[in-house]
Parts: C-alpha cells; structure tokens; sequence
C-alpha cells in the first residue's frame, strides 16, 4: 500500500481544525501521514491538534509565511509516494483517500487526480451547491480558463510530478502569490511535464464558504490572475495570447458570484460587466452561467431583500439538484469505463448534511 502525506497549513483555524483532522482519521484508506504546518498561529489551533493521539500526526512550526510556503515545507517533510493537500478549515469524505489511490494506480499517466466538492457553510452544514468542473481531458488552456482541481483540498498528487516542476531549491507553490498559486502549479505541471491531470466524478471534498476565507478577497485575487498570466507568458506566450483575456474573463464572473454570495450587489454587478468586456465571448462559450450570474447581480441591486432571499432559496434548490443529477450520470459513466467502487451518490450527499 502506498503511502499518503497529508499536508495541512494551519494558521488561525481553531474553529475548523478539529473537525478537519478527524475527516482524515476516518478514512477508509489508512496508510497516511498527516503534516499540519502552524504558520505562525496565535489561536488555539496547534493546541487542539496536540490532542490527537495518533503518531502519523506530526507538526512543524514555523513563521507566518502564507499558505505556499507552508505547503512547500510540508511537501519537503513529506515521506510519501502520494500528497495531498486539506486546508485547514475544509473536510473530506471518508472514502476519499481511497477513491483516489484507486485512480492513480489505476493509471500510471496520471499525475493529479481531483474529485468534485460540496459547499459547506461555517457550521458544517450543507448549502446545497457543488463544485462540479470537467473530468477529463484537462488541457493547460482549460487549467488556466477553468481550474477544474477547483479548491487546494481536491488533488491528491504523485510526489514525483511535483518534483519534475520544482524551482528555487524546494519550492512547488510560488510563495509570491496569495491567490491562484494552485493554479500556476497545476499549469507547469500542465506545460512542463507529461503527466496528466483526470477527475473522479464523485463529491469528495467538503469545501467550506466563509466570509473571512481567502476566496472572498476578489479584488487581490484579480491582481494575482494578472502575475500568473504574465509568469506563464514567459514561457508560453501562445497560451496567453490565446486564452489570456478569456481566463480573466472567467475569473471576474466568478468575482461577481462571489460578490452575490456577500451581497453586494453593485460590487456584482460591476464584475459581471468587466467580464462581458474583456471576453464577450464568455456569453457564447457558457450562456447559463453567465447569465444567471448577471440575472442575480441586478435582482440584488432592484428587488427589496426579503424578496431576493425567496428567489435565491428556490435558485439553489434548483440548482442544486440539477448538480447532483449530473454528478450521478459522471459518476454512472465513470464506473462502467473505470469499475471503480459502488457506493451511492445518495450515501455521498448524505456526508455533506
């Protein structure tokens, strides 16, 4: 059995750590080590990992540096074949591990296998929406317009392939950026070496929505899209040139979701109309989306609140279920080629409640 390091950056997360060290002590698949990097907490965060009493557990401290540098002093403290990465206020589904050592022994090409994820709010409970990108055929021009490894809890990756793009001693993660640094990894190993990046159609990463997370600073995360197009322009201006405007365009509506989920509307809006703008096409490429995007930005500047909360309720339900059916056709389809596992989409769903 090959072994698994888990790495965990912790800083501040005293409310989630508990419950996110637990979801990996259950996993069905048990050859693991978990390495949680305190960056630099004052909390009570390291304090409630010391309570484990499990010597696959192992702690490293050191300054608060972000999250890229305590992701890559946990890959150089890593003795596994496989990582992966758990950020410190999000959980998995107990069969996660196993699901994907399943996949990448399944197929030695693969270098990254990532899943789908189930929002989760700050006490844990599902909101009834998914993060369900596309599974194969993960090209960089999709990587960079599209990110299917959606959050930095999806991917469990061969060590190998992390090695193969490495730069500046041991690091994997640019520690210049705050924001898509997962992104400009996945994108050299996308470019740069010949392992190939596949899904698993089955919800396996419970990713959480909380206003004070790093996802809501949208207005940084613009600016660090900018650093990673020009850092991949230096060595592949094709891409850039082609999909660029495009990848800023996805980026802005997904600020302008973001924007929805806070309720700020004008703020919404106002990033809607920045993406119709840097790549009309957007609006050809994904009508629904877009769409539905602009429909919610105005409906919250023009309708009162209590009214917008209703048409929001039944949105999601909507939605909602319209991503569960396609999770179940995706993970249908995928066993009948792969033969992996049995396990119910409705046992899945179930773990998110």
């Amino acid at each position: 059995m090959k072994k698994v390091s888990v790495i965990i950056p912790v800083h501040q997360a005293e409310k989630y750590i508990k419950s996110t060290v637990e979801s990996v002590l259950s996993q069905t698949y048990q050859n693991w080590e978990i390495i949680i990097i305190d960056d630099g907490s004052t909390d009570n965060s390291i304090k409630i990992c010391e309570k484990f009493q499990d010597k696959r557990i192992h702690i490293i401290r050191q300054p608060n540096r972000g999250v890229c540098a305590a992701r890559n002093a946990g890959i150089s403290h890593a003795t596994g074949e496989y990582l992966a990465f758990l950020d410190a206020d999000d959980q998995w589904i107990s069969q996660k591990l196993e699901k994907h050592i399943k996949h990448l022994d399944s197929d030695p090409t693969v270098g990254i296998s990532f899943s789908c994820s189930a929002f989760i709010d700050e006490s844990g409970e599902s909101v009834g929406m998914y993060q369900i990108p596309q599974m194969d055929n993960i090209t960089p021009a999709l990587v960079i317009r599209r990110n299917p490894i959606s959050n930095g809890s999806v991917p469990v990756i061969r060590k190998e392939a992390l090695e193969e793009i490495k730069f500046q001693g041991n690091c994997y993660f640019d520690e210049q950026l705050n924001h898509f640094e997962d992104v400009e990894c996945w994108l050299r190993i996308a470019l740069q070496t010949n392992w190939q990046i596949a899904g698993i159609p089955e919800i396996l990463t419970l990713y959480r929505v909380n206003s004070q997370g790093a996802s809501t600073n949208i207005a940084k995360q613009i600016e660090d899209l900018e650093k990673v197009l020009e850092k991949t322009r230096s060595y592949a201006p094709d891409l850039i040139a082609q999909h660029g405007n495009a990848a800023k365009a996805y980026e802005l509506r997904k600020s302008a979701r973001w924007a929805v989920r806070l309720q700020l509307g004008l703020t919404a809006v106002k990033f809607s109309h920045q993406a119709l703008s840097t790549h009309w096409r957007i609006l050809v490429e994904e009508p629904r989306r877009t769409i539905i995007t602009l429909v919610a930005a105005y409906l919250l500047c023009l309708i009162p609140r209590p009214l917008y909360h209703q048409i929001e309720v039944q949105a999601i339900k909507i939605i909602g279920f319209s991503q569960r059916l396609r999770v179940g056709r995706k993970k249908a389809s995928f066993q009948t080629t792969s033969g992996m596992g049995n396990q119910s989409i409705l046992n899945t769903l179930r773990a998110t409640r």
